[in-house]
Formats: structure tokens, C-alpha cells, sequence
């Protein structure tokens, strides 16, 4: 569908939006298998307009091949007289499910047996790559028509009737394009469109980095020690240790300890209230421990007469 000039023994193809959509809403129905079917239409001149398409029921499938049976020929022919019986068959379409788009040696001798005529066509579809082409005839070989024109009064197709949109396009649409970049007229989108793009990306950005930095970079947690003043020793307060609003510590497992400038404010024990001296007992002064020769002495009778 690029702007080549065509071989002029090649047909120019003109099919319809609507057309397309349903070949490939037919072909996306079986994906492992071929379907098949025949595209209607008139002849204009040395081209061809392809208005509509009847699917090739009860048709012989297989993974790689179909093949038209004569109740797919009755069939195409009783829809055909009923709703288009003032057009004729222009051609045939089948599905690739996987495999590309070509002709292969079955297809072409369908083609030469039930689509002889100079300007039937054949429409391969492949649903898995979404690629499609078109071959007719070249004198007497078949090849792949360069010059396809669609025709979509429609407007493109809805994400609800396939589930998948499907671009619609032309050779008129190429040339307007065209057009309007050699008289320099501004094509695609304006360029402020795309600043405020890039800078909704970079704010976007950063809201997610702060988010992730908030949920996944540790916060710093105060860390509380204890120090004895008798031992000259500090060791990590217990685990759940925490300062409190009125200015107090709180340790498990002992009362709430006030904080002065920033140290452990101790409060007197009973026997510092009492005032007894506050010395710790391994400090205090220990008694004499009694001789054990006195104690001996002290147990014998003083009155005893000396040896």
C-alpha cells in the first residue's frame, strides 16, 4: 500500500472499511485453523471495488489449507442471490493463522481453478501478526498487488465489535500528508502539546520516586542508652523504649523515668530517703572478718589452769 507505481497489468483494488473488519473478525474466530470465504463486488475499468464478503461455511479445514466443498458453494450462492444479486464475486479471502502472507501451492491451485478470471483476486489474512496482502493476476502469473485503496465511510473500527481496533487507511491519506508537508503546514500533533507531555512525565516521576522512597528507605529510629555511673558503663535500653510528650522515658518493664537536659534523672531509693548513705554496697566498708585463732581462743575456759 506504499506510493510505487504499479505494474500496469496489475488490477487496482478498491475494498471497503467494513469489509477488512469482517475478514479479520472471521479469521481471529479460528486461530489455528484456515477459514475461507468470497469477497463480492464490480468491475471498474481495470480495477475492481470490493463491496462485501460471504463466508465459506461447512468449508474442508486444516492447519494449513482450506478447501471450498460443494456445500460451501451452495451456501455462497443462496446468501449471494438473496442480498447481492445485482453484484457478482470479485475473488476469495483465507486466514494464515501464524504463518505469514503468501500463496501457497494449494491456494494458487484454487485460485486458477475457481478464480480465473483477469481481475479476481485473492485476500490472505494472517491473525496472529495482523498482517494482510492482496495478489491478482499479472498477465498470466499471480503476484501481490502494489496499488490498494480502503474505502471507510465508518471512520475506524470500535474496540467492542473485535476487540481490537483496526487501522483503517489509504493511499489517499499518504498523499494528504504529503501535501501538507511540502507546503509546510504543521503535520501530527503541536509542538506545546509535547512540552506538557514531557513535564506531566517528569512530575509523575518524581510523585512515584517519593512514594517509593517513603515505603522502602528506612526512617531513623532514636536509639536509647543506659548508663550506670557506678559501673562507668552504658548498655542499649530494652526494645519498645521510647520518649514520651510530657518528657518522661518509658522502659519496659520499670515506672517512667523523668529526663533532665537530656540525662536520666534518678530517683532516690528508700534507703537514700531514709539517709543512709548512698554508697553502693560493693564501695561500703566490709567488717572485719574474726580471726579464726581468736575465735578459738575465745571458746576456751579462761579459768583453766595453764599447762
Amino acid at each position: 500500500m506504499g506510493k510505487h507505481k504499479p505494474d500496469q497489468g496489475q488490477p487496482r483494488v478498491t475494498i471497503a472499511g467494513e469489509v477488512l473488519r469482517q475478514i479479520r473478525q472471521h479469521a481471529r474466530s479460528n486461530s489455528k485453523t484456515e477459514v475461507c470465504g468470497v469477497l463480492i463486488g464490480e468491475e471498474n475499468g481495470s480495477g475492481l471495488k470490493i463491496t462485501a464478503r460471504i463466508a465459506g461455511l461447512n468449508a474442508a479445514q486444516a492447519g494449513t489449507y482450506v478447501t471450498f466443498t460443494q456445500d460451501t458453494w451452495e451456501h455462497i450462492y443462496k446468501i449471494k442471490d438473496q442480498e447481492y444479486p445485482e453484484e457478482r464475486i470479485v475473488g476469495w479471502y483465507h486466514s494464515h493463522p501464524g504463518f505469514g502472507v503468501f500463496l501457497s501451492d494449494h491456494d494458487t491451485f484454487i485460485h486458477k481453478n475457481f478464480f480465473s478470471a483477469p481481475l479476481q483476486v485473492a485476500w490472505v489474512y494472517d491473525p496472529h501478526s495482523d498482517e494482510e496482502g492482496c495478489f491478482g493476476w499479472s498477465g498470466e502469473r499471480l503476484e501481490r498487488l502494489e496499488e490498494i485503496r480502503v474505502k471507510d465511510d465508518k471512520g475506524g473500527e470500535e474496540a467492542g465489535e473485535t476487540g481490537k481496533p483496526e487501522p483503517v487507511g489509504g493511499i489517499e491519506d499518504d498523499e494528504n500528508v504529503v501535501q501538507a508537508a511540502e507546503s509546510g503546514q504543521e503535520v501530527g500533533p503541536p509542538a506545546w502539546l509535547g512540552w506538557v507531555l514531557s513535564i506531566c512525565s517528569h512530575v509523575l516521576l518524581m510523585a512515584l520516586a517519593f512514594v517509593a522512597a517513603w515505603f522502602l528507605v528506612p526512617r531513623l529510629v532514636p536509639v536509647y542508652f543506659i548508663i550506670d555511673p557506678y559501673k562507668g558503663a552504658a548498655f542499649p535500653a530494652p526494645a519498645g523504649t521510647h520518649l514520651n510528650s510530657n518528657d518522661t522515658l518509658t522502659i519496659p518493664g520499670i515506672a517512667d523515668i523523668p529526663v533532665v537536659h537530656g540525662r536520666l534523672e534518678r530517683k532516690p531509693s528508700a534507703g537514700e530517703a531514709s539517709g543512709t548513705s548512698s554508697v553502693p554496697p560493693e564501695n561500703q566498708a566490709q567488717p572485719a572478718k574474726p580471726d579464726a585463732n581468736q575465735d578459738s581462743k575465745a571458746q576456751k575456759d579462761p579459768n583453766a589452769p595453764r599447762k
